[in-house]
């Protein structure tokens, strides 16, 4: 029998372990940290050997295959062992996609996917599709193919995942941007990134779509580098040359592979990030065959995505708004750029190598104060504070609602839009939105 050894067991690594148990593995769970109670069940009622707050190496580097969680890097000195040791490493995707033929529609881009993937969720539920929803969001999609399969797959696929990706295919890949995001996994070169990100076209075949983004500077001169097979289905905000769907005069318009129009202003997403994830959202529906009609209608009552630009409530007549999903400069740009009212911006948290220049003209023009959120500080009072805005120094949430309370007048908007990963105060960035939006209610 051979070895499966997962590391990580999380929501990836305990549905992995339960394929790889139910496909006749022998099976083993580490975790360097504490495993949930939810997970170590899972684990218990499907007879799987588990450890937590350790990694037993003579348990470990005698597997004939490695899952890795996304959240282990590459260079971590087991991971490099196990390399040394010969041991193949895969992602949980990769593995569940040894065990399924459904059809895979995946989602990557630096900003806009957790948007994108659950508003084509919605769209395939909506028209009656029997559909699973995997990736960074949703449950494990190794779980659902052992013990729920469905039809189509909506999945949202990091670089981290993209990176253990090796035979695992595409039907319809969407790739929405490239901007500078997670460096400090990457060596700090932005090339490793971008590799990452244009692995979700490997192994596309001409039965295949690819949907992305005209305009995107990266992405146009990497799509040089590379012989694709899939149908190119190319998107843009404005009609030009070379793309299929766009928006011109106030019409939402796709030409191929069915021609769907609508109103721009019946779409429930805002701003002109969104118009993005709208256009990737219609051409994969329209790829799937959803009639028309569905489509325009799950368009336009879609709810949106926690944590992304969620209105949370207004207090004495200050809208607050929460995008801790916001954790690169990117995501912050967007944000910014979708206010109609001045902003008290609350940024801060990890820095993951972030260049704030692309926002500096935004910040200049929509702020009128911005909150510091970090446990370290210095990287973001040396940029701002010479801009002549407004700033406060905080080190909690608490302390964070607090400053921004006593900063704003009625009128303004306070922004929850970090730019920065949430782990020097946090569990996680949606630890820190509840923390926001529980505050903001009680103020």
């Amino acid at each position: 029998m051979k070895r499966i050894v997962v590391l990580g067991a999380g929501e990836s690594g305990a549905g992995a372990a339960v394929l790889a148990k139910k496909v006749g593995f022998d099976v083993f769970v580490s975790d360097m940290s504490k495993i949930k109670d939810k997970y170590k069940k899972l684990l218990d009622a499907h007879g799987i050997e588990w450890e937590e707050d350790r990694h037993t190496e003579e348990k470990i580097l005698n597997a004939d295959e490695i899952i890795k969680s996304p959240g282990v890097p590459l260079n971590a000195p087991l991971i490099v062992k196990c390399r040394e040791n010969g041991i193949g490493i895969i992602s949980e995707i990769e593995f569940a996609g040894r065990y399924t033929d459904s059809k895979m529609v995946c989602i990557t881009g630096s900003n806009g996917k957790t948007t994108t993937t659950s508003l084509i969720y919605h769209i395939f539920k909506s028209a009656g599709y029997d559909v699973g929803l995997a990736g960074n969001i949703g449950n494990s999609l190794a779980l659902q193919v052992a013990e729920s399969p469905h039809k189509y797959y909506v999945i949202e696929l990091s670089s981290f995942q993209l990176d253990n990706m090796y035979d695992f295919r595409a039907n319809i890949a969407i790739l929405l941007n490239i901007t500078p995001d997670h460096l400090d996994r990457y060596d700090y070169k932005m090339q490793n990134y971008v590799d990452a990100k244009m692995r979700i076209l490997q192994n596309q075949t001409p039965d295949d779509s690819f949907i992305y983004w005209y305009d995107d500077p990266i992405i146009k001169e990497e799509l040089k580098k590379y012989d694709i097979k899939a149908m190119q289905l190319p998107f843009s905000e404005l009609k030009k040359n070379g793309v299929i769907a766009y928006i011109e005069q106030g019409q939402y318009k796709i030409e191929v592979p069915t021609p769907f129009n609508m109103e721009q202003e019946e779409l429930s997403l805002t701003g002109k990030h969104n118009i993005y994830n709208s256009l990737a959202a219609g051409i994969a529906s329209d790829v799937a065959g959803i009639k028309k009609e569905i489509i325009r209608k799950s368009l336009s009552d879609f709810p949106g995505v926690e944590h992304r630009l969620e209105k949370v409530t207004s207090v004495a007549g200050v809208q607050y708004v929460n995008d801790s999903k916001a954790t690169n400069v990117d995501a912050c740009w967007y944000a910014l750029e979708s206010m109609k009212t001045p902003v008290i911006l609350i940024i801060g948290g990890t820095d993951k190598g972030n260049d704030y220049n692309s926002i500096k003209g935004l910040v200049k023009e929509k702020c009128v104060g911005i909150v510091y959120l970090g446990a370290d500080n210095t990287k973001l009072h040396n940029f701002f504070d010479s801009m002549g805005i407004p700033v406060r120094d905080t080190h909690s949430m608490k302390d964070c609602v607090n400053a921004c309370y006593d900063m704003a007048k009625p009128g303004d908007t306070v922004l929850l839009s970090p730019c920065c990963a949430s782990f020097d105060l946090f569990k996680n960035m949606e630890d820190r939105g509840e923390q926001f939006k529980e505050l903001v209610r009680n103020l």
